[in-house]
């Protein structure tokens, strides 16, 4: 073998301890800079998509609990949450909003912009991982960059939401926002060494974010002990070099078991201490309509991936930009299905944990959602919303080291129809910002009910929350419903006790018509506290006024 010469050797010497770029320091600031300009232009194109949906109740009943928050009440004492108390994910995000911005609708919408920025940015780095790019030869071209191939595949593929898919993914809390701390989780099992406190760390977070979203059980915990245990099991494993001990694998899935059984408390754990009630996690399924539930799960996948071509009104009803948008984001599609065998294959193999623990996570999320009952249309999809980051760190992960081989293979066809695609995902993003942004649904109606004096009132809960919002909280409208006497009683859902409490509220209005009503309010509401005073037609809504405090005979009409 021919050894170096002194020179030569001094040269490779040099290269070794110098960068032709600059400083390793002005490098790093570089591409903070350069991070903080592309976080700045996403987060304001999701602001701007964000806005072109209507906020609706449930999100409007999350800003408030952030607010009351945000005023003392930190364990949300009288509050009824929903099934998802969102209390350890996205309130602590609203508080902060709240906190600088007042309250109002736009707290979701800001909130959704910077949940979404920080997934691509969370799944860029995590798709990245931690190899450090090999140093090219002494005088030679620097050759491509496979984790950034990676970084940027993943990133790419989270890129641009599909239009119909913006109430799913930015804009009220439905599981998107859980995916941001799932994806810390992550990064600190991939770019920590194999130390006992990794665990620790992993069980406390997974403990933290289970009790403020029990699907982190299917985006997980239960993927990561699965996949752990199967390795830990002689024999099974027999390809690829073991980067971590059997044992620290196992502490991995024993500390997640750990944070599942103790995150499931914590809606028992919040009542005890005096704070929220929490609704009972719904589990149901429905195996007679498995055919539409897998044809719905199908059409949910590609509609989080921005690539939803059999819509019912896509074909003709949308403009054409859109719909070659749409089927321009099918490549990614096809790619994250691609990575999802891959990874199942490396279920048995000893190599990167992430990458089979996501495509267990990805199947178990599908397979639960195809044999639910939210499984009915698409706005069900938000139950396996995580399935979009999971996918396309799984995709960067096993795709992006390819990408430059494919490249030199190809012999440059490749890079034409990349080109293509990126300016596709690229426009898709412009289309979605410029969406025209619409109005708060209920501001007309809180308008019209402060400048006619009405401060405190009655509505079903479409209506309730959704104007008390808008009106920046000048109005007060709380959520009501028909008991099987058709009287009305208060609605234990996103709502707070001490809004029917007639020693602090003077409620003397019910709000009844409109796109959303309860059929039959207007006629419960005589029934419950009889013939009103006034009644007036603004809007669509009928708004009936009484001359006494409704609260107190709502508190004896039904429930507490």
């Amino acid at each position: 073998m021919t050894r170096a010469g002194p020179a030569q050797e001094a040269s490779g010497r040099a290269w070794m301890t110098t960068s032709p770029a600059g400083t390793p320091a002005a490098t790093r600031a570089r591409r903070a800079g350069l991070a903080v300009l592309a976080a700045a232009v996403l987060f304001f194109c999701y602001w701007r998509q964000s806005q072109s949906a209507p906020l609706s109740s449930d999100g409007s009943g999350n800003v408030l609990q952030a607010w009351d928050m945000l005023h003392g009440n930190l364990l949300l004492t009288h509050w009824w949450v929903s099934d998802v108390s969102f209390y350890t994910t996205e309130l602590p995000q609203y508080m902060l909003i709240a906190a600088l911005t007042g309250l109002g609708p736009w707290v979701v919408h800001l909130a959704a912009a910077m949940t979404y920025t920080l997934l691509v940015l969370l799944a860029a780095l995590l798709a990245r991982g931690a190899t450090p790019r090999n140093p090219p030869r002494p005088g030679g071209p620097i050759p491509p960059d496979p984790p950034w191939a990676r970084a940027l595949l993943a990133a790419g593929l989270m890129l641009a939401p599909q239009l119909s898919a913006t109430s799913i993914l930015l804009l009220s809390p439905d599981h998107t926002g859980t995916a941001v701390p799932l994806l810390a989780i992550w990064l600190l099992i991939d770019r920590s060494p194999p130390r006992w406190y990794v665990p620790v760390l992993t069980g406390l977070a997974f403990a933290w974010v289970m009790a403020g979203d029990s699907i982190v059980l299917l985006t997980g915990i239960v993927p990561l002990v699965l996949v752990c245990a199967l390795r830990a099991c002689p024999g099974l494993v027999r390809r690829g070099k073991r980067p971590a001990s059997r044992r620290y694998e196992l502490a991995l899935a024993g500390a997640a078991v750990a944070a599942g059984v103790a995150g499931s408390f914590a809606p028992r754990a919040m009542a005890a201490l005096g704070g929220y009630q929490q609704s009972p996690v719904g589990a149901d399924t429905d195996l007679g309509q498995l055919q539409h539930g897998a044809w719905v799960t199908f059409q949910a996948f590609l509609e989080l991936f921005g690539a939803n071509v059999f819509g019912t009104s896509y074909w003709g009803a949308q403009p054409v930009l859109e719909v070659v948008l749409v089927a321009l984001h099918l490549a990614g599609a096809i790619a994250v299905a691609w990575a999802l065998g891959v990874g199942l294959a490396r279920i048995f193999r000893f190599g990167d944990l992430l990458v089979p623990t996501f495509a267990v996570a990805i199947v178990l999320n599908l397979g639960a959602y195809m044999i639910s009952t939210h499984a009915q249309d698409l706005l069900g999809a938000r139950e396996m919303a995580a399935v979009l980051p999971l996918g396309a760190v799984l995709a960067g992960r096993v795709l992006g080291d390819r990408i430059p081989a494919w490249i030199r293979a190809a012999k440059g066809w490749l890079v034409p129809v990349l080109a293509v695609l990126v300016a596709g995902y690229l426009a898709a993003l412009g289309f979605g910002a410029a969406q025209a942004a619409v109005p708060p649904v209920s501001e007309s109606l809180a308008t019209w009910l402060a400048a006619h004096g009405l401060r405190d009132g009655l509505a079903s809960y479409w209506l309730a929350n959704s104007t008390t919002v808008d009106s920046r909280g000048r109005i007060q409208v709380s959520a009501v419903a028909q008991d099987p006497q058709d009287r009305l009683v208060p609605y234990q859902w996103e709502t707070d006790d001490a809004s029917y409490d007639p020693a602090r509220h003077y409620a003397n209005f019910v709000v009844t018509g409109g796109p959303t009503s309860l059929p039959g309010l207007q006629i419960s509401a005589q029934l419950t506290f009889g013939r009103p005073a006034r009644v007036y037609q603004a809007g669509g809504y009928t708004i009936m006024v009484w001359n006494t405090n409704l609260l107190a005979e709502l508190a004896g009409s039904g429930q507490p």
